[in-house]
């Protein structure tokens, strides 16, 4: 039998994706508070603590998902589904990636052939797919076993292993073994701030899959511990355990988000744990829930509230008006200096835009809650 839907956990997802709006999307990129940026390369911000919290609720979400599939294990029908729905999440963000493209190049086979395929989406439909795998063939020993084999792995391989071109390993942006695995197998469809290197590159997707794999892990915890206190206690502790580990492996493999280090996936899997825990004590066990309705807005409909927003922003950007001066500007930056900066704080200006897109879809994702309207893929 399948385990009961916890609202703890999609409180947690529907906070991170509300997070994950607000980062994306300031008013100016030239004016966002610090908290609200990504850590330059090494170190963690509150902002670098968003994708692997949604890595890992994608792992929690699995145990719950799959649970009841475990005796039968990986048949040719679940497989088929999980490469389904790997495969439309993968699609979606490469419809993200498209609609970048000018438009009147939108179907130009040359700008076709740059065309980005790393990205958020991707990743996460790389990281459901395998952990999802993992998750119906083996136990969760093997699953500890395989999550701590490929952290070490890859410490090994980015510190150890020399870089062709360059000489001994290194961690340095573009120069390092992650990068030059990047420009191996995707060159030319790279991240365009770098060309060369991504950020959801292919090396550094293998640990991106051990942060999925903590989430299924946790999930074993709320299967294997009845008693609601203790549950709680032993996930917090782990959590603590992780996020020790984290910091003291970060002397020798720095917190590191673009390269997704090993330390980077213990401290930020060990907070995702602790904010879990904490939720589901509140939520599920103090039955406090008069205050999470808006985050069960996004959290029910999180895939959708993501692409929705990417599409949104993407089109306030491709559309131009005039600034009244005879030049053209994007509807973005009209809506942003017009209704925002022309009497705030920069700083100000810019995250409260973003917080209006959250409201916005905060209304929308609302009307879908109340109607049972979930969209799944």
């Amino acid at each position: 039998m399948s385990a009961p839907r916890l609202l703890s956990l999609d409180f947690f997802r529907g906070a991170t994706v509300m997070a994950m709006i607000i980062v994306n999307n300031p008013g100016s990129w030239d004016n966002v508070y610090a908290p609200l940026l990504h850590a330059e390369w090494n170190g963690c911000t509150p902002t670098d603590l968003i994708f692997p919290f949604f890595l890992f609720i994608v792992g929690v979400s699995i145990h719950f998902a799959y649970s009841s599939k475990k005796v039968e294990g990986l048949t040719r029908k679940n497989f088929l589904k999980i490469s389904k729905r790997s495969a439309i999440i993968f699609l979606l963000g490469m419809m993200l990636a498209w609609y970048t493209i000018p438009l009147t190049r939108m179907f130009d086979l040359e700008r076709l052939s740059i065309l980005r395929i790393p990205g958020v989406l991707q990743r996460i439909s790389v990281v459901f797919f395998f952990c999802s795998i993992i998750f119906l063939r083996t136990g969760w020993l093997s699953q500890v076993l395989f999550t701590a084999f490929l952290l070490v792995l890859y410490y090994i391989l980015m510190t150890l292993v020399p870089v062709p071109g360059f000489g001994p390993a290194n961690l340095e942006p573009g120069t390092n073994l992650a990068a030059w695995t990047d420009r191996l197998f995707l060159d030319g469809h790279l991240w365009s701030q770098s060309k060369t290197w991504d950020p959801e590159g292919v090396l550094s997707t293998l640990p991106a899959i051990c942060t999925g794999m903590l989430g299924v892990l946790t999930g074993h915890l709320f299967h294997e511990i009845k008693n609601p206190a203790e549950r709680v206690s032993w996930i917090f502790l782990f959590g603590v355990v992780l996020i020790i580990s984290g910091l003291c492996s970060d002397i020798a493999f720095p917190l590191n988000k673009s390269l997704w280090t090993s330390s980077y996936v213990l401290y930020t899997g060990g907070l995702a744990m602790q904010v879990l825990a904490a939720s589901h004590w509140v939520i599920d066990i103090l039955q406090r829930q008069s205050w999470i309705k808006p985050f069960l807005y996004f959290g029910t409909n999180a895939i959708f509230a993501f692409v929705a927003s990417g599409f949104v922003a993407k089109t306030l950007l491709r559309i131009k008006v005039s600034d009244g001066t005879g030049e053209t500007e994007s509807l973005w930056s009209y809506l942003y200096q017009n209704i925002y900066s022309s009497w705030l704080e920069p700083k100000v200006a810019s995250l409260l835009f973003a917080l209006t897109g959250v409201l916005l879809f905060g209304v929308i994702l609302g009307w879908m809650y109340r109607r049972k309207i979930f969209i799944k893929v």
